[in-house]
């Protein structure tokens, strides 16, 4: 049995890759091609005498590990210039605005119409208004940089924005006013406690010349974060932080600092840091989208009930996209109207509301259906979006070679004449 599981592990990882590298020339994100495959092996595993453990209690542990090392990596890609500037005040304008418009007009027709409680309402209808940054971020892969920073931001700060009020909602019991100075507070801390741990990661990164120690620098970040959460603070923002400091490091490059830090041994550092970190996040999130297909209720998909209020929902959400985009931030929509699609996110916070506040026809059957309509309408965007090229992908402006360079210290047409 301990071979077969090994193998089936094995296969499941190489269609893992398989899909992450068709999806560079189907424009279909893996995310998809992941949880049909999770669908599938629930449906070809019923029809086998075999018996599978329960790995639902796992979900939300992959799920939150997979959620850092995403925001993570995309943070490590962003560089904050002033000419980037408007990019960075919109994106992050998109954030905010649209999950506070959304869940506002969700949570106000769940209490006018159907007179569910505010608490019950705004729990339910937070989960919806994220943008899930672990699906969208591979996606945007493809489109034009500009674009592929949009999504970035706009995503990382949708997960961060949501958490924090979500969490805000959930376990605030006192006066409004007292709760908002709190969170205030709690956000000062949280940015403070950002630059303390980036400091000290960051110097370990550096100065550890130990053959192990990548992995001790995403365990202190993953243990950071988990304390944060205990702490009721904005723990993502801790793992920006981090990796906007990384990714930015030649802002601190003054000559006090080149006394303790070597820069380009630093940079060095941080390029084998990310190769590491790349490698890893593709696996947590993998695993996490396979199973979370794996225990899709496949009947209640195909409910007309679920379906309809699904679509509503779908609806909604890029119907506010489309207008914010267009009349508010004076953008051109496409592509970047379909990269609003949840996914881990949504799962991780849907999962976390209290059975007693659960509102019936929002169950798990129409977040996962919410949750398909939205990454099938990213795929679109992928397929009418003018970004890169798949060729482009494969040779980089640091892989191609140097006209100039002559392998050996022999001259052209001395080489030709041998």
């Amino acid at each position: 049995m301990t071979n077969y599981i090994i193998l089936a592990l094995c296969i499941i990882v190489v269609l893992a890759y398989i899909f992450d590298i068709s999806g560079k020339y189907s424009r279909i994100p893996s995310v998809i091609l992941l949880i049909f495959m999770g669908i599938v092996l629930q449906l070809v595993l019923r029809h086998l005498p075999i018996s599978i453990p329960n790995l639902q209690p796992v979900l939300p542990v992959i799920g939150t590990i997979g959620l850092i090392l995403i925001v993570l990596e995309a943070s490590l890609d962003l560089k904050l210039e002033k000419s980037k500037k408007g990019i960075i005040l919109k994106s992050i304008t998109a954030a905010f605005f649209l999950f506070l418009l959304f869940t506002a007009i969700l949570t106000f027709m769940l209490t006018k119409f159907f007179g569910y409680s505010f608490k019950d309402s705004i729990l339910n209808a937070m989960p919806l208004g994220i943008i899930s940054s672990a699906v969208a971020i591979p996606a945007a892969s493809l489109l034009k940089p500009s674009e592929k920073e949009f999504v970035v931001y706009e995503s990382s700060f949708s997960d961060i924005f949501g958490i924090i009020f979500f969490d805000f909602i959930l376990l605030g019991d006192g006066p409004i006013g007292d709760s908002i100075m709190a969170l205030g507070f709690k956000s000062l801390i949280t940015i403070v406690l950002g630059v303390v741990t980036t400091l000290i990661l960051a110097a370990l990164l550096h100065k550890i010349s130990y053959h192990v120690n990548y992995v001790l620098i995403i365990t202190s970040i993953v243990l950071i974060y988990t304390l944060a959460k205990m702490l009721v603070l904005p723990a993502l923002l801790l793992v920006m932080i981090f990796g906007l400091t990384l990714s930015n490091n030649h802002l601190l490059e003054r000559d006090f600092l080149k006394k303790y830090v070597n820069f380009e041994k630093f940079r060095t550092d941080i390029k084998s840091f990310k190769t590491i970190l790349i490698e890893l996040t593709f696996l947590v999130r993998s695993l996490f989208f396979i199973i979370f297909g794996f225990y899709v209720k496949v009947e209640g998909l195909l409910q007309w009930d679920n379906l309809l209020i699904a679509s509503a929902i779908t609806l909604g959400i890029f119907l506010l996209r489309y207008l914010f985009f267009k009349f508010i931030l004076r953008m051109d929509p496409v592509p970047l109207v379909y990269f609003g699609p949840r996914g881990l996110i949504t799962i991780l916070l849907f999962i976390s509301i209290p059975q007693v506040s659960r509102i019936p026809f929002l169950n798990e059957e129409v977040i996962t259906i919410v949750i398909l309509m939205t990454i099938i309408l990213m795929t679109v965007g992928n397929m009418v979006s003018r970004g890169e090229k798949p060729e482009a992908l494969l040779i980089t402006e640091d892989d191609k070679p140097d006209p100039q360079f002559i392998p050996t210290d022999e001259k052209p047409e001395e080489r030709l004449s041998e």
